[in-house]
């Protein structure tokens, strides 16, 4: 028997059981950091993931929605550890104590981003990031060097921005790994080499996107101090956008990515070529000054000279104004020759990206498909007059006027054709039709 109650003020739904069963878990507990491994890992068509976090003891279920798993870099696997911060949550239509996610982390990340806070400070503190200490990125950019692995997407990048910018500029890569144990001192080794040699106008120093495992190099006290020292002014492209790494903050400047960085450092081909003509005709004005004021000096001396008659002097000066007139030509001369041959050479190289050869090699196609058009059209009228005259042939076989030239007649009576003796009788009088023309006839006998 079941006990009988006076009161039902106690009583309580299932809904209304678990209702309060999630606020007391929401308010009591709240948020935690859990360090976990995943398992029974699904991706649902809505966005959301569903998962189970487990330890060697035990387990709990757990939910991350699609608004907070796209800031995860790496979709998660069956069995990463993970170190995810959450909300104690309770599902109540199955009753089901979960944890609603709000950040997931590979477990290491979360020492790597102290260490790296740690690292930030001491640097900021000396004043390796002090704005004084930038380098001005050069306006117009000659030859780029570029430190990064040489089979890596980001040298691709960079180079396929370059190419449809700029095609003039040079390119020198420092072959470096960007990933792993040796990494660090193969990046300053290309630093150093770079600036040993001393052949680039500006470095880009960087990779591609990754985790912060894959990009940590870029957040060594080395790099950086490295990153420093350098006399050439280094643009820093490290991973994506939302990526932060210690070389981006010491660096002259930083680029959000590696193809940002060589649009940085290249000039739209139309840009440099305007940049071209006010240069080449700020240097035929500035020619033209100098000329005109060599020409007014040639003038007083000569004056002078002059005036006090001194024949060989004037000869002698009058020589070497001459000599300075025709090595400021010559020398004007080869500047606008090599200004000329870098503008054709721009030139060239634009007009190998030309449509024209395109179209061209479009109205060859279309010609050719004109062609076989025209040669269809030819077969179908030949089919098609071909059948019709076996078809008049095949009639003019079966035709009645074929019959009568092979020597046969049609009897007619009153129009009719007469067909058996029944239909005639003595006296009537039949039209024959031959080949050639009409026989009329009067019957005397019927003989059946």
């Amino acid at each position: 028997m079941f006990p009988v109650h006076n009161t039902t003020k106690n009583i309580l739904t299932v809904s209304k059981l678990n209702r309060l069963a999630r606020s007391v878990l929401e308010a009591e507990i709240g948020q935690i950091w859990l360090s976990a491994e995943i398992s029974n890992f699904v991706a649902a068509s809505s966005g959301h993931w569903y998962f189970t976090l487990k330890d060697d003891r035990a387990q709990v279920k757990g939910a991350m929605f699609k608004g907070a798993n796209r800031k995860v870099h790496q979709k998660p696997k069956e069995g990463d550890k993970v170190l995810v911060k959450a909300n104690i949550s309770l599902y109540e239509p199955r009753g089901d104590y979960q944890i609603i996610v709000e950040h997931m982390e590979p477990e290491g990340e979360g020492q790597l981003k102290q260490q790296f806070e740690v690292l930030k400070r001491q640097l900021a503190s000396e004043g390796i990031f002090a704005q004084e200490f930038k380098k001005q990125i050069p306006e117009i950019v000659l030859k780029v060097g570029i430190v990064t692995s040489p089979t890596g997407a980001a040298l691709h990048d960079i180079l396929t921005v370059l190419q449809r910018r700029n095609p003039a500029i040079e390119v020198v890569i420092y072959p470096s790994q960007v990933q792993g144990d040796s990494a660090v001192s193969l990046i300053c080794a290309a630093i150093t080499q770079a600036n040993l040699r001393d052949e680039v106008d500006v470095l880009i120093v960087g990779r591609g996107g990754g985790s912060l495992e894959d990009l940590w190099c870029f957040n060594s006290e080395q790099v950086a101090r490295t990153i420093f020292a350098s006399s050439i002014p280094i643009i820093s492209a490290v991973g994506h956008e939302i990526d932060v790494s210690i070389a981006d903050f010491v660096a002259d400047m930083r680029a959000p990515t590696p193809s940002a960085a060589a649009e940085l450092v290249s000039q739209d081909q139309s840009t440099l070529h305007n940049k071209t003509l006010i240069l080449q005709d700020k240097l035929l004005k500035a020619f033209s000054r100098l000329q005109q004021a060599r020409l007014h000096q040639h003038q007083a001396v000569k004056q002078r000279l002059l005036h006090n008659h001194p024949q060989k002097q004037l000869e002698q000066k009058s020589q070497y104004v001459d000599q300075l007139h025709a090595s400021l030509q010559s020398a004007i001369k080869q500047i606008l020759t090599q200004v000329k041959q870098r503008q054709e050479h721009i030139y060239s190289r634009l007009s190998l990206t030309s449509p024209q050869k395109l179209l061209q090699r479009h109205q060859l196609r279309l010609q050719e498909l004109q062609t076989k058009l025209q040669r269809s059209c030819q077969q179908l009228v030949d089919n098609k007059q071909q059948k019709l005259l076996n078809n008049m042939h095949l009639l003019d076989t079966v035709s009645p006027l074929a019959t009568l030239a092979r020597g046969y007649s049609i009897s007619f009576k009153h129009g009719e054709i007469v067909k058996n003796t029944q239909q005639v009788q003595v006296g009537d009088v039949l039209v024959t039709r031959l080949e050639d023309g009409e026989v009329h006839s009067k019957i005397n006998q019927i003989q059946e």
